[in-house]
C-alpha cells in the first residue's frame, strides 16, 4: 500500500455479466488455457517477493549517522530525508500516467534502475548531495509501485482480480519480511556491516533488474491502452461507455476527454458521506504515518545509540511490524458492523490510540518500549487501510477506483509535503526529531478529536431520526454488487503497506 500502491481488488468490474454468460462472451485473451496466465501470475509474485529482499534498507539510517558515512543528525533529519518527500510528491502524477500509456513495464524497469542507483549511491557516495540524490531515487520507486500492483489486472479477467490481488500482495508482505529477518540475522549474528550488508543489498536489486527484463509487457492498460471492446465481445468499460457507449468508436475522443468526465465524476461521488469519510482518512492519517514512518530510525539513534551494531535490531522490529500489519489486515476482513453509524468512532478511537503511541515512543527512554510503540501503531494503521480500501472501492468501477485512490495519495503526499517544508525541513523550522514527534503526536490528536466529535454527531442523529423497528442507518454504506459472491466480500484486500 503505497502510498502509491492503489489496490483494484474490491473495485467491481464494470459491466460484468451473469457467470452463465462469461465464457460465451470472454474475450480471446481472457479464453487463454489456465496454465499461460498462471504461469505469468507465479512469476510476477516471484519478481515482487524478490524486489522486496534489500536488507539494509532497515538499517540506512544508523548507517548513515555512523562512522561509514558520519553525517550528523541535523543532515539527516532536516537536509536528506526531505527529499524522499519531495521526490515523491513531483514523480507521483508522472509516474501514474506513464504507468498506463507505458503498460507498465517500462516503468518497472525504471523502478529497478532507480533501486540500483540508490545502492550505489548509498555505497559510494559521500557528500550530503549524493545522499540527496539517493532519496530522489527512492521518492521514485515509492512512486512507481503503482506499475507492480496494477500490472497483475492486465494478466487476468476480472473474476479473478480478488484472488490475484491476495497473491500479489501476500508475494510482497512475504518479501519484506524476509528482507527484514535476513538483514537482522546478518547484522546480530552474521557480524556484517553496514556496508557489507548494502552491497548484499545492490546484489538483490541488481537481479531484480533482470528479473525485470523477463517480464511480459501487457497491450492493454486501463486508461490508454484499451481494446475495442466491440470487436473483442468484452463488456464496455468506464472510459468505453464515456466515448460514446461502445469500445469501437472515440477512442481518441476518450482519450482527450474520459479522464476529465471521471475526475468530475469523483468529484460528484465525495459527495457520498461514507466515501467522503475514508477518502478524508486516507488523506491525513496516511499522510502522519508516512512522516513517522520516515523519521522513526533517527528518534531510535537519538533514544539508543548504539555503538555496537549487534544491539541494533531495525530489522526485527520491521519483521514484527510487517508481521503484525498483515495479521490485522487479515482480521479485519472479518470485522463485521454497521460501518454507516460506526465508522467516526472507530477511526477516531484507532487515531487516538496512534496519538498515545507517537506520545509514548517520544518520551520514553527505553528502545524496546519504543519498539513495541512502532509495531502498534503499524499494526493498528494497517488494520484500518484494507477497510477504507473496501468502503471507498466496493461500488465502483475500476476506473473510478483507480482514480479515488490516485487523487486520495496524491492529496495526502501534498500534505505530507507542507508539514515536511514547515517541521522538517532546514529552510522551514528546522525541528529535530523529538521536537517532531511532539507535532506528530498533536496532529494525530487533533485527527482523533475531530473523528470524536463527528462520532458523537452521528449517534445524535441517529438517535433523533431513528424510527420504530427501522434500522437504515445500520445497514452497509456500499453494498456488495451482485455478481460478486458473498464470501469474497470478507476477503478485503491488504492495501498499501510500506515496506
Amino acid at each position: 500500500m503505497v502510498p502509491g500502491i492503489m489496490p483494484l481488488s474490491c473495485c467491481r468490474a464494470s459491466g460484468a455479466m451473469p457467470k452463465k454468460d462469461e465464457d460465451a462472451k470472454k474475450p480471446a485473451s481472457e479464453a487463454a488455457p489456465d496454465r499461460h496466465w498462471k504461469l505469468q501470475v507465479f512469476y510476477l509474485c516471484f519478481y515482487g517477493f524478490m524486489t522486496q529482499i534489500r536488507p539494509g534498507e532497515s538499517f540506512i539510517t544508523p548507517y548513515l549517522l555512523g562512522p561509514d558515512k558520519n553525517f550528523t543528525q541535523a543532515e539527516v533529519t532536516n537536509v536528506i530525508t526531505p527529499v524522499l518527500t519531495y521526490s515523491y510528491m513531483a514523480m507521483l502524477v508522472p509516474i501514474f500516467l506513464l504507468t498506463d500509456y507505458l503498460c507498465y513495464k517500462p516503468v518497472l524497469v525504471l523502478q529497478s534502475l532507480s533501486h540500483i542507483s540508490i545502492w550505489l549511491l548509498l555505497v559510494l557516495g559521500t557528500s550530503v548531495l549524493a545522499m540527496q540524490l539517493m532519496e530522489f531515487f527512492y521518492g521514485i520507486t515509492m512512486a512507481a509501485r503503482i506499475a507492480y500492483s496494477s500490472y497483475i489486472f492486465s494478466l487476468v479477467a476480472p473474476s479473478r482480480y480478488q484472488r490475484m490481488a491476495s497473491y500479489s500482495r501476500s508475494a510482497v508482505l512475504l518479501g519484506v519480511f524476509t528482507s527484514s529477518v535476513l538483514g537482522q540475522l546478518c547484522i546480530s549474528l552474521g557480524d556484517v556491516s553496514f556496508l557489507t550488508l548494502n552491497y548484499v543489498s545492490l546484489g538483490f536489486v541488481s537481479f531484480g533488474l533482470i528479473l525485470t527484463l523477463f517480464l511480459k509487457r501487457p497491450r492493454r492498460s486501463l486508461f490508454f491502452n484499451r481494446p475495442s471492446g466491440a470487436m473483442d465481445g468484452a463488456a464496455p468499460t468506464e472510459t468505453d461507455k464515456m466515448a460514446g457507449g461502445d469500445g469501437g468508436r472515440g477512442t481518441k475522443g476518450w482519450r482527450d476527454m474520459a479522464l476529465c468526465r471521471m475526475l468530475r465524476e469523483v468529484g460528484a461521488l465525495a459527495k457520498q458521506p461514507q466515501l467522503r469519510l475514508w477518502s478524508l482518512w486516507w488523506v491525513f492519517n496516511s499522510a502522519g504515518y508516512y512522516l513517522m514512518l520516515y523519521y522513526v530510525q533517527i528518534l531510535w539513534n537519538e533514544i539508543y545509540p548504539a555503538t555496537n551494531n549487534h544491539r541494533v535490531y531495525n530489522g526485527g522490529v520491521d519483521a514484527a511490524s510487517t508481521l503484525l500489519g498483515a495479521v490485522a489486515s487479515f482480521a479485519a476482513g472479518y470485522l463485521k458492523i454497521r460501518w454507516k453509524l460506526w465508522s467516526e468512532l472507530v477511526i477516531g478511537m484507532v487515531t487516538a490510540f496512534q496519538a498515545g503511541l507517537l506520545l509514548l515512543m517520544n518520551t520514553t527512554s527505553n528502545i524496546w518500549l519504543c519498539y513495541a510503540a512502532y509495531v502498534l501503531f503499524r499494526g493498528s494503521y494497517q488494520f484500518l487501510v484494507p477497510i477504507a480500501i473496501f468502503q471507498i472501492a466496493t461500488s465502483l468501477s475500476k476506473e473510478l477506483c483507480a482514480l479515488i485512490f490516485g487523487v486520495n495519495t496524491f492529496f495526502a503526499t501534498v500534505l505530507k509535503t507542507i508539514i515536511t517544508i514547515i517541521v522538517a525541513d532546514k529552510r522551514g523550522l528546522g525541528l529535530s526529531v523529538h521536537p517532531q514527534f511532539y507535532v506528530y503526536f498533536g496532529y494525530f490528536t487533533l485527527l482523533a478529536v475531530t473523528y470524536l466529535l463527528a462520532a458523537v454527531g452521528v449517534g445524535i442523529r441517529y438517535s433523533r431520526h431513528k424510527q420504530p423497528g427501522e434500522l437504515a442507518l445500520g445497514k452497509e454504506p456500499c453494498q456488495v454488487p451482485a455478481e460478486v459472491p458473498p464470501a469474497q466480500e470478507q476477503k478485503l484486500d491488504a492495501g498499501a503497506v510500506r515496506a
